[in-house]
Order: structure tokens, then C-alpha cells, then sequence
């Protein structure tokens, strides 16, 4: 019988030499290459966040039916690697939330919204948090420090918190919540819909915003169970008081069939793409007024 464990000469065969680069542990060549590229991936981010290569990315949310206006902008942070370029959030965010470089992640997004709220007195803005960094001291520090400095920021400020991060430590956000809207600040529920909210604790959060989340919304126009979907959450946005923003618009169809619902805000890449040079800086600046 040929003995397949050999090549000709007494060497390793093809399918040998296939596993060979792969350590003990791994069921293929092709699991460890993913692992290998995401270990690499959360190394460059680490590095960049140590080196404070970051940056924010400015989106319109505009009223619905008034896509003239933006009600506020949603700054969302982008990490770049070594050559500039942006690391896709998508590649690293679910390695990094619970980590120390999440929080810090989540600081350097904080420090940036409120210099630039401070450096644009007619600017509403949105900043993304997870709930763990309510018990992170930097990011906690950042934030008293920011609306210390300039009494108009708190106002022109809106903290999103993701469903799944909030239903974490339900209680830990309530009494959060609780302090800091007495200072003006504002909330927004991110992502509604995509996780499992006790309402019992959304009855007791104190968010002012409702964002439905855009697995709901892409080609909603078309769709008449996402239809469905949507109306019952808008609803339930309305009857906490909450305004509904509907994300991941991309269609002008879906956009008035949110309009003609009732959702009162509408934000994605049919307004307008996140962009690190938002029409604000320019000299015919549209301001972000709600």
C-alpha cells in the first residue's frame, strides 16, 4: 500500500505541508488566518488609540420632511493605522468593548465632541458611549471637565448609549442618567430594536431619544413586516415622550414612508455620509440648530 503520509523522497506531503505553519489548537489553516488578521487588527488599534490616532466623523440627523435642516450631528470615531488610513469600526469593535481600549476609545471620543462643541456655540452634537464607562474614572473625569469649562455645552450635548450597553447595568445607567440630564445634557437610546430592553427599565431610563435601529429601516418602503416593525417602535418612542430617529436611510422611498408614519428625525447616507470635514466648517455653514 503507498504510504500517503510521504511525498516522493521521504518528505512531507502537500497536505501536511498545508498544516504545517498552524499551531496546535487551531482546526484549519484558514481559522487561524482570521485569528492571526484580527490579532493583528486589535494591535493596531491599541497602538493608535496609545497614540491618539483618532478622529471624529461628523452625520447629519435632520427632521423628517425638512431635509433643508439638521436637527444635530452624530460624531462617531474613526481609528487610523500607522499610514493614515481609517480601520473600519466594523473590524475591531466587538474585540475592543470590553476592554481597557474601549473606555479609552470612548474617552478620546468624548474629549473631541466637547472641543468641538465648545469651538461651535451653534452646534448640537451626539457622542457614542458604552454604559461600562460610567464606572471608567478618565472618561468620567472628561466629561465633568468638559461641561465645568463651558456652561453652554451640556445643552448642545447628547450621549448615545447602545440597547445591549444599557441593558447591562440597568441601574448603574438610571442613576447616571438621572445626575447628569440635571445638567442639561440629553440621551439618546442607539440601536432600539436590536436588543432586548426590559420595559419595565425603559419606563424608568430618562432617554430623550428613540434611534430605531437600521436593520428595520434599510428598504423599509418595500418591506411590510419591517413596516410593521417600526410603526410599533416609533409608537412606543411616542409614548415615553422620546423622539424617534430612524438610522440607515438610504432610499428616498424608505425616507417618506418614515415621514409619513410619524418618525420625527431621519439620518444616513441619503442625507448625507459621516464626514471629517462637515459642511459646518465652511464658510456657508448650515448650524446644526434643534
Amino acid at each position: 500500500m503507498q504510504d500517503h503520509h510521504k511525498a516522493k523522497g521521504g518528505g512531507l506531503g502537500k497536505g501536511a505541508l498545508k498544516w504545517a505553519d498552524v499551531p496546535y489548537g487551531h482546526h484549519d489553516p484558514l481559522s487561524y488566518a482570521i485569528a492571526a488578521r484580527d490579532r493583528s487588527t486589535v494591535e493596531m488599534v491599541n497602538d493608535a488609540v496609545r497614540h491618539k490616532q483618532v478622529m471624529l466623523a461628523f452625520q447629519p440627523v435632520v427632521p423628517a420632511g425638512q431635509s433643508d435642516r439638521v436637527a444635530f450631528y452624530e460624531g462617531l470615531i474613526r481609528v487610523l493605522d500607522a499610514t493614515g488610513r481609517i480601520i473600519p469600526a466594523r473590524e475591531f469593535i466587538g474585540a475592543i468593548e470590553t476592554t481597557e481600549t474601549g473606555r479609552i476609545i470612548d474617552c478620546l471620543a468624548l474629549e473631541k465632541g466637547l472641543r468641538t462643541l465648545s469651538m461651535h456655540g451653534g452646534l448640537r452634537l451626539s457622542i457614542n458611549m458604552s454604559a461600562r464607562s460610567i464606572g471608567y474614572a478618565r472618561w468620567m473625569r472628561t466629561l465633568t471637565k468638559g461641561l465645568d469649562a463651558d456652561p453652554t455645552v451640556a445643552e448642545r450635548l447628547i450621549l448615545e448609549i447602545t440597547e445591549s450597553s444599557a441593558m447591562l447595568v440597568p441601574e448603574l445607567v438610571t442613576g447616571f442618567m438621572d445626575e447628569i440630564s440635571q445638567r442639561g445634557v440629553s440621551f439618546a437610546l442607539d440601536d432600539f430594536g436590536a436588543g432586548f430592553t426590559s420595559m419595565r427599565y425603559l419606563r424608568d431610563f430618562y432617554f430623550d431619544i428613540l434611534k430605531i435601529d437600521g436593520q428595520f429601516i434599510r428598504g423599509i418602503a418595500q418591506d411590510t413586516d419591517n413596516q410593521v416593525l417600526t410603526t410599533a417602535l416609533a409608537t412606543i418612542g411616542r409614548q415615553f415622550d422620546m423622539v424617534t430617529i430612524a438610522e440607515s436611510v438610504e432610499r428616498a422611498d424608505d425616507a417618506a414612508f418614515l415621514t409619513a408614519i410619524g418618525i420625527d428625525c431621519l439620518q444616513g447616507y441619503f442625507f448625507g455620509a459621516p464626514s471629517v470635514k462637515p459642511v459646518w466648517l465652511t464658510p456657508d455653514a448650515r448650524r446644526g440648530a434643534a
